[in-house]
């Protein structure tokens, strides 16, 4: 596995890469701010908590964990929100699969379809995030379920620039950001 470079901060790529939680976290983050502030709120939440846990984040006191995800610089631009969503995906992944986020793709040796529905069934995953999320996983992460391309769609195309999955440096940076402003620009046009 080559190193993660999702964040462009050595740091905050090591604990992605060091700890599978906090790669989901990042993902669940992944929206409405640029994706490397998203995969860069696990470092501020691990410098605040002395990590990132699902069961500790699961059964941190709602008001305090808010404070904490608060604080400035904020974890995410909607802290309310993405705060309460950030406990209730921990509280999923501690219920379903007792606190290890790895079994999430492991349990049970699941296909692409699989890890992806569970994946769809997480708070704060849609359909479009979990693919792109299995095509991280896949990409970058060394986690190759039977089918994963497939069920990532266009995310898990090789030699593709669409998303977070495609994010090896700097450059690869930019094509993402390329690819998803003329995205953006082609569905407001068809609007």
């Amino acid at each position: 596995m080559a190193k993660l470079q999702l964040v462009q901060d050595p740091a905050a790529d090591e604990l992605l890469e060091s700890n599978p939680f906090a790669l989901l976290v990042g993902m669940m983050l992944d929206q409405q701010i640029p994706m490397e502030v998203a995969f860069a709120g696990p470092r501020k939440l691990a410098e605040r908590m002395g990590g990132v846990d699902a069961g500790e984040i699961a059964a941190y006191d709602p008001a305090a964990f808010l404070a904490l995800f608060s604080e400035k610089p904020a974890v995410h631009r909607f802290p309310g929100s993405m705060g309460k969503r950030l406990q209730t995906l921990a509280q999923a992944v501690v219920d379903e699969y007792g606190g290890d986020v790895v079994a999430l793709w492991t349990s049970g040796d699941p296909d692409g379809a699989e890890v992806l529905r569970r994946l769809k069934a997480l708070p704060g995953f849609g359909e479009q995030k979990a693919k792109i999320f299995l095509a991280l996983l896949g990409k970058q992460y060394g986690v190759t379920p039977m089918g994963w391309r497939e069920a990532a769609g266009d995310y898990g195309k090789s030699g593709v620039h669409m998303s977070v999955a495609d994010v090896v440096d700097q450059g690869s940076l930019d094509k993402v950001r390329s690819y998803k402003k003329a995205a953006k620009a082609a569905a407001k046009a068809k609007a």
